[in-house]
């Protein structure tokens, strides 16, 4: 086991929300170089895991041996022997997302990105994992167990591998014939829908069949399921997935479907982005943001095909799916970035921004989720047409670099529209480069259907607001909007509307209802001021629908697409 990267986990004083880390090795060099990740793979923004990190020793026998700080996460020292050492430090571990580290009296929930060093010249070797826990927990991780030990293959697996502790229990469900665990946390307040179980079961059926393959993680499959009073995400892993959902969102009337989708999402990621990744990504690198314009790809396609899972199982119909997609679309056309930035530069500055927007963000940029599966759709409708599809394409791509762990590009994906549509390549490369150059007015009306704006009700200002303190300030104003216009902008108070006072949200579509200009009375910097907003019709939402006119041709092609596979 001279080569072996042992690590011990101590959850045991859980109120503490603190947990410590022992991590030992026997080093092959006499200058020694440790980093934790500062990013998590599957979230594209730097973390700086390292914030939590406190009490940092390293030890070699019976001595403590002196670290140098090499940068904001990695540490250097020099060993005179060339025996087991031994690294030691607390973690804190407040922050209950899928990407960082919480723990509680209740459960643990832990990244291991945030949690354990990678060793210069150990990355590749294996991993050994022990967790210690309160007397009534027990642990879990999505890795071969022998006895109280995990085992990673490498690091990369260790750091891929989320664990989770508490007084729960482990429900299994078959995926073609393989063995798959779902862990619940938590429960919605009238408890799990009864046929949870079966559903997720026959979701992970349908993505097996999008992508004519058997689970690619076969038996060793973990979803842990995380049930909150708020919140919404998922974070994909080689052998399995942490979701968080919340009931509130599970009590509207397509919630479950909603969260049967996001279990697709995330088990499709298991073949798109896990093992078939963007060539950046082979092999990761925990030091840095790495950029890649691909995430398009890998998130996008993956947002188009979770939209489909349900109705592939069974689980939801082709109307759903429109109401579904209609949404996904509006989105995209109801944000004013998708003019300014294109999806190709939204996949690179993921970093910096996706990750970190604010309001008026909306104004600048567009999420490539959205967008993405945006042009997903119409590169599956315009293959349509050449009697191929989306998911054929996808499937190719995974023959030729997922299954040999080869990373893809531009380039690749390209080559193999090329093969059906030279002109549909010419198209995607102005979709991934141009701003609002999607054509989707003209491939909806191909499969006979409409895209229609959906009119507001209450006027529209441009305006996003918040309640702050019994103030109602400014946080977003909209791009060529009226508020625009009337020189308004973030910070602003909004006092008073034609001399009547604002003290609620509310407030401001009903005394701007049947006015075509009202004088706005706002303090900036602590000065009073007042200008002229002229509101203006808005658009709600855009809405797709059925065109009664459809020629029979578009039924056809419809039919096609509605057929997914």
């Amino acid at each position: 086991m001279d080569n072996t990267v042992q690590i011990h986990l101590d959850l045991r004083e859980p109120a503490s929300q603190t947990f410590w880390v022992k991590q030992s090795w026997k080093p092959c060099s006499h200058r020694l170089s440790i980093q934790l990740p500062v990013w998590t793979p599957g979230s594209y923004t730097v973390r700086d895991h390292v914030q939590h990190l406190h009490s940092l020793e390293l030890h070699s026998g019976e001595s403590q041996v002196p670290l140098r700080r090499s940068g904001p996460s990695s540490w250097r020292a020099d060993l005179s022997e060339l025996t087991t050492v031994e690294v030691r430090y607390a973690v804190e571990a407040r922050d209950l997302t899928v990407r960082t580290c919480f723990l509680d009296p209740t459960f643990a929930s832990l990244c291991l990105a945030g949690a354990v060093m990678e060793v210069e010249g150990c990355r590749w070797q294996t991993h050994q994992l022990e967790i210690s826990v309160p007397d009534t927990w027990e642990a879990f991780v999505p890795l071969q167990r022998n006895n109280h030990f995990w085992i990673a293959d490498d690091f990369d697996a260790l750091v891929d591998s989320p664990v989770h502790a508490g007084p729960f229990k482990i429900e299994q469900f078959l995926v073609k014939g393989y063995t798959h665990e779902l862990l619940l946390i938590g429960s919605p307040p009238s408890g799990w829908p009864k046929n949870l179980l079966s559903d997720i079961s026959a979701v992970c059926e349908a993505t097996c069949r999008l992508m004519d393959s058997p689970p690619a993680a076969g038996d060793r499959y973990q979803l842990v399921l995380q049930m909150r009073a708020e919140g919404y995400g998922g974070l994909e892993h080689d052998h399995g997935a942490v979701l968080q959902f919340n009931w509130h969102t599970l009590a509207q009337p397509d919630g479950y479907r909603k969260l049967l989708q996001l279990v697709g999402h995330e088990y499709l990621h298991q073949w798109n982005v896990r093992r078939l990744r963007p060539q950046e990504y082979r092999p990761y690198d925990y030091s840095q943001a790495i950029v890649s314009e691909s995430l398009w790809f890998a998130e996008g396609i993956t947002s188009y095909f979770d939209l489909v899972t349900t109705m592939i199982a069974g689980c939801s119909d082709r109307k759903s799916f429109l109401v579904d997609l209609s949404e996904e679309l509006s989105r995209v056309l109801m944000t004013p970035g998708r003019e300014v930035q294109s999806l190709a530069c939204s996949s690179e500055e993921a970093w910096v921004k996706l990750y970190k927007a604010s309001p008026p963000s909306r104004d600048s940029q567009v999420s490539y989720y959205g967008l993405g599966a945006a042009t997903a759709f119409c590169l599956d409708v315009r293959l349509r047409q050449k009697q191929t599809s989306l998911a054929r394409l996808v499937r190719k791509l995974w023959q030729t670099h997922g299954v040999c762990r080869r990373g893809y590009n531009r380039e690749d994906v390209l080559a193999l529209v090329r093969e059906h549509d030279q002109s549909l390549a010419e198209d995607l490369i102005s979709w991934l480069d141009q701003p609002a150059s999607l054509p989707l007015q003209s491939i909806v009306s191909s499969l006979g259907l409409r895209l229609e704006a959906v009119a507001s009700k209450d006027p529209y200002h441009g305006l996003t607001l918040k309640e702050d303190s019994g103030q109602l300030l400014v946080r977003r104003v909209a791009a060529k909007s009226p508020a625009l216009k009337a020189n308004l902008v973030v910070g602003d108070e909004l006092i008073a509307i034609s001399g009547r006072r604002l003290r609620r949200l509310n407030d401001l579509p009903l005394l701007l209802r049947g006015q075509s200009s009202v004088a706005i009375t706002y303090s900036r910097h602590g000065h009073l001021a007042e200008t002229l907003l002229n509101p203006d019709e808005g658009v709600d939402r855009w809405q797709l629908d059925w065109d009664p006119r459809a020629t029979t041709k578009q039924m056809a092609l419809r039919d096609r697409w509605f057929q997914i596979l």
